[in-house]
């Protein structure tokens, strides 16, 4: 039994190592520069949760959305060409900038989407592209999805990643 319990334990502190020389690795690497790219953001405009009433739909709780888009070179700056929001079926909704933007360094953009916007559905999503004159760090984007009620909060990050938009 103790036997056991040792291995167990030895396991565990060399799982922890593993996992602390892993992150130092990855600290040490550079942040790849870029000039441009396309980013996916999911984005959710309700959660759904608890059990399903009796036509088989599960609860849901509707949410707002702060996305920011943050320019963390601290010398170039980034522009934001497009922001698409689009639906759970992959239609757009809307285009949120009226024309190209200019983020300076370490400078940052935000967008809005209201509680009460359901347009996107809970699969919902935005691209965002964006290009420097040079290579910069990307930018870092995240949304933060928020319902504050009295007795009650319900708060979480989505960060976008970069694809290949072909």
């Amino acid at each position: 039994m103790q036997r056991a319990s040792v291995g167990c334990l030895l396991r565990s502190a060399a799982a922890i190592v593993a996992l602390v020389l892993a992150s130092g690795a990855a600290a040490q690497n550079p942040v790849g520069l870029s000039s441009s790219q396309v980013l996916y953001l999911p984005i959710y405009s309700h959660i759904y949760h608890g059990d399903q009433d009796k036509q088989g739909r599960p609860s849901q709780t509707l949410v707002s959305t702060h996305v920011s888009i943050r320019n963390t070179d601290p010398q170039v700056a980034v522009r934001i060409l497009y922001a698409r929001y689009y639906d759970t079926e992959g239609k757009l909704v809307r285009e949120f900038l009226r024309a190209p933007l200019t983020i300076p360094p370490l400078g940052t953009h935000e967008l809005f989407v209201p509680r009460g916007d359901v347009s996107g559905g809970s699969g919902a999503n935005f691209l965002i592209a964006w290009n420097a004159a040079e290579a910069a760090n990307p930018p870092l984007v995240e949304a933060l999805h928020a319902d504050v009620q009295a007795a009650r909060t319900l708060i979480f990050v989505t960060t976008a990643r970069p694809i290949n938009p072909h």
